[in-house]
């Protein structure tokens, strides 16, 4: 029988106690930390190098079009059909997370933290360059890799009409539908990164198991969405008016909402009294 018996805290060995703390999940104090400390580093990174990893992460992203629209173009179209090819929509995320690139939507999180610890006009004009570079390099980056797409025998005429077909559908709703997605899709990534420090060895299945729910929920991102939306543009299948008016403006505004306002403000509350 296991003997159940209180054992006090001072009569642990050094080797218990290792045990005890390795078992023991972090403080909120402890991963707002990780996290905040991440963004300084973000934030006082040159404009050149900002630029050139916010377009290989907006090139990057253009996977997530490619694997949901290639297992599409394999399986029939029935209404099951989103559960399998949703998991391709995690491979851009994998990519771009996976190896450091930085995407807009990250820094909703990471670059508000420092922002909140410190509030000041030189850490908004901060928290503003890196917004600005990191947008506009995603965005060059998807138009790239939309343009290549379209404009090349790359993939197979099927796939390109599931990439269309994509495009299309995430310009469908009216602004507001797209405003209200995006922020769910901005919140749920913001919690991805707040949940990436815990993870461990598991980042790979807590970046698939996240990111693959904002697909079969059809919410907006505004990176991913950029390149599908772009895609059908260059197809001339949706105005480039409607990327931009019905899609990139909405959806940039639900993102940094979801981001910021859903789970920046709101893990820094838990902890401001803790000391930080």
């Amino acid at each position: 029988m296991t003997d159940t018996r209180h054992i006090p805290s001072d009569e642990l060995g050094t080797e218990e106690r290792e045990n005890v703390d390795e078992i023991t999940a972090p403080r909120t104090l402890i991963v707002h930390e990780a996290v905040r400390k991440e963004g300084e580093e973000e934030l006082s990174r040159p404009a050149s190098s900002l630029m050139w990893s916010g377009l290989a992460a907006g090139l990057s992203m253009g996977f997530s079009m490619v694997g949901d629209g290639l297992i599409r173009a394999a399986l029939p179209d029935e209404p099951w059909r989103p559960l399998l090819s949703s998991f391709g929509y995690s491979l851009g995320f994998l990519v771009v997370i996976l190896g450091r690139q930085q995407l807009f939507t990250e820094n909703t999180l990471t670059a508000v933290l420092p922002l909140l610890h410190q509030k000041s006009w030189v850490r908004i004009g901060d928290v503003a360059r890196l917004w600005a570079i990191v947008f506009a390099a995603n965005i060059l980056g998807t138009l790239l890799f939309a343009w290549t797409v379209e404009g090349t025998e790359v993939f197979s005429p099927a796939a390109k009409e599931q990439f269309t077909e994509l495009g299309r559908h995430a310009a469908e709703p009216a602004a507001l539908t797209t405003f209200i997605k995006a922020i769910f899709a901005g919140w749920m990534i913001a919690l991805l990164v707040w949940l990436l420090p815990l993870a461990g060895s598991a980042k790979p299945f807590v970046i698939v198991g996240l990111t693959y729910f904002v697909s079969l929920g059809q919410l907006a991102h505004i990176i991913a969405g950029s390149v599908e939306v772009a895609h059908a543009a260059f197809a001339g299948v949706v105005p480039w008016s409607e990327y931009l008016v019905g899609f990139i403006l909405p959806t940039l505004l639900g993102n940094v909402v979801g981001g910021v306002g859903l789970v920046a403000l709101l893990a820094h509350a838990q902890v401001k009294e803790e000391g930080t």
